[in-house]
């Protein structure tokens, strides 16, 4: 799961980013409110989940909200703030926030609050994602086969793997590049591997061959890969 962390202060961002990676969520942290708008308005990353500070450099939390909402996008935002007067908590609400926290707040209160956004939203992904034969478990990051006879053995692979095989999941039968596989694994500060792709797939494509399912990712010249749903019936 890819968050969008806006926050101006060094070491609460730190702080919150190192928390959310160690509970295995990938987050882009910037610093102002006019970078996060680059981020939400190029679409690249895909996030499912946002955390906007109140007052950052820029547009602040509550102007990004607003052009949001504004845009029909539906996007689960929890607003932190140092602002705990109930009309500020109002204004924030009426803004397009799904959720509000004030200043100074505990690390497994946020957590709390974020899986509570997730359980309450319908645009988050659910528990479990089932697509043919596969059944994607986010709760343990699992990913199960489920054979012809009814008999479910589970795959196993590493985090970059399953990442891999999450989005050709979410995106069936259709053309996927790498560069959109390079955003869904990396965070957007993060260095990136030129040929981490390749490799992956590469070891995804071994593990699948191993269940019986040979030619599941395609490899399109000039477009990127397919992942051939209907292969695995």
């Amino acid at each position: 799961m890819k968050v969008l962390l806006v926050e101006d202060e060094p070491v609460l961002g730190a702080s919150i980013k190192r928390t959310l990676n160690q509970e295995k969520y990938i987050v882009d942290w910037v610093l102002d409110g006019t970078e996060a708008w680059d981020c939400l308005e190029n679409q690249k990353a895909q996030y499912t989940l946002a955390i906007f500070d109140w007052l950052v450099p820029g547009i602040s939390g509550v102007q990004l909200l607003r052009r949001l909402r504004d845009r029909k996008n539906a996007l689960p935002v929890l607003m932190l703030t140092a602002k705990d007067r109930l009309e500020d908590k109002v204004a924030g609400l009426d803004a397009g926030a799904d959720d509000y926290l004030v200043k100074p707040f505990s690390m497994e209160e946020l957590l709390a609050r974020l899986r509570a956004l997730q359980r309450r939203s319908p645009h988050i992904q659910p528990q479990q994602l089932q697509v043919g034969r596969f059944i994607l478990d986010y709760g343990i990051c699992t990913v199960c086969f489920q054979h012809p006879n009814g008999e479910k053995q589970v795959i196993p692979l590493t985090r970059k793997e399953f990442q891999v095989l999450e989005y050709f999941l979410k995106h069936p039968n259709q053309y996927v590049t790498r560069d959109q596989l390079l955003d869904y694994l990396y965070e957007m500060s993060a260095e990136r591997i030129s040929n981490v792709v390749a490799a992956q797939i590469r070891l995804l494509r071994r593990k699948l061959s191993e269940l019986g399912c040979d030619g599941l990712i395609e490899t399109v010249p000039g477009m990127g890969y397919r992942f051939n749903l209907n292969d695995a019936n």
